[in-house]
């Protein structure tokens, strides 16, 4: 069966969902095709389909019904969709249309609920991204430069479970080498990362972690895989501060903010798991697990003296002498 036809038979298998069915002139007129073609259809669709059941209704017209949960696996909503859902929602925001706007939110919500965890990062969507895109946000300040035909590339990978064959190079890589892997999403932040298990090396069926920008070629292959059903992407990325990932540094982090700049730091979430306390003088106390010490010197800098590493002791190190007074906290 070729795809367009399986895609055909699945559309038809939607119809049918239906709660009067599907009949063979709705079939015909939906897909401009004669008596013949609706016929062979509708038996097709019951071959793949053995929940399907055919009834004659009043008019001694044949139809074809299947309930809805037999094919509910087979619908998760696409990344446009989603993202339609998204712009929707904004739209209504800019209108003053506040309670529609939440309704759209609570149906995105549910949907986003029903889709299974692999695919659920896969098609996760960014409004702030939906925004961007629509002109209604920008994004200031440096970004890594990648070349479109790669970015392209790894977006046909993701959606269609393909292989990839990249040219990439590492800092310890005089030269670029090519490698191929199976992709499993991306994480974004002051570097970007491709997550994937590299199939060219020996490496055990370990997840490794490709920086975007040094991947200086990559192409879609025909060949398709099968992800780990116990990968969860949003799990995976709560590992690391930012968007680095090292196992090795993996730990309990403590940050101390001073009295005077608790409550600024009260609006931010440093990490999805974060714990916060406040001290007896005031202070804030933030507490997380996670990797990525050199992300976290970064922005530990931005605070100044107003902010103290508790723990680790690397991390502690690696910022002692680097605070310094700043006129704005971040």
């Amino acid at each position: 069966m070729s795809f367009t036809k399986a895609q055909d038979i699945l559309q038809l298998a939607m119809m049918a969902t239906k709660r009067r069915g599907v009949t063979l002139e709705e079939i015909a007129e939906t897909f401009a095709c004669s008596h013949r073609t609706a016929q062979r259809m509708a038996t097709a669709m019951t071959i793949l389909f053995p929940q399907v059941e055919t009834v004659v209704d009043e008019d001694r017209r044949a139809r074809w019904m299947m309930p809805g949960q037999a094919i509910a696996p087979l619908l998760s909503p696409s990344s446009d969709e989603l993202a339609a859902l998204s712009e929707a929602q904004a739209l209504l925001e800019r209108m003053g249309l506040l309670q529609e706007a939440k309704r759209v939110d609570s149906l995105s919500r549910k949907i986003n609920a029903l889709i299974p965890p692999i695919q659920r990062s896969r098609l996760n969507v960014d409004k702030e991204a939906v925004l961007e895109m629509l002109g209604y946000a920008a994004r200031p300040g440096p970004k890594p430069v990648t070349a479109d035909d790669v970015i392209g590339a790894i977006y046909e990978a993701l959606k269609g479970v393909k292989k990839l064959r990249i040219l990439y190079r590492t800092h310890e890589d005089e030269v670029a080498c090519q490698r191929e892997i199976e992709p499993y999403g991306l994480l974004l932040g002051v570097r970007r990362y491709l997550v994937a298990r590299d199939t060219t090396k020996d490496t055990g069926g370990q997840i490794k972690h490709f920086r975007v920008e040094e991947i200086y070629q990559a192409k879609v292959l025909d060949e398709t895989y099968q992800i780990d059903s116990n990968f969860d992407l949003e799990k995976h990325a709560e590992r690391g501060f930012g968007s680095f990932i090292n196992d090795a540094e993996f730990g309990e982090v403590i940050w101390r903010f001073s009295p005077e700049a608790a409550e600024h730091a009260r609006r931010y979430i440093f990490h999805p798991n974060q714990k916060v306390e406040t001290a007896d003088d005031g202070a804030l106390i933030v507490k997380f697990e996670a990797s990525g010490h050199l992300e976290m010197a970064w922005h530990l800098y931005s605070w100044g003296k107003h902010v103290e590493v508790l723990a680790p002791k690397l991390l502690q190190d690696m910022v002692k002498g680097y605070q310094r007074e700043f006129v704005a906290m971040p």
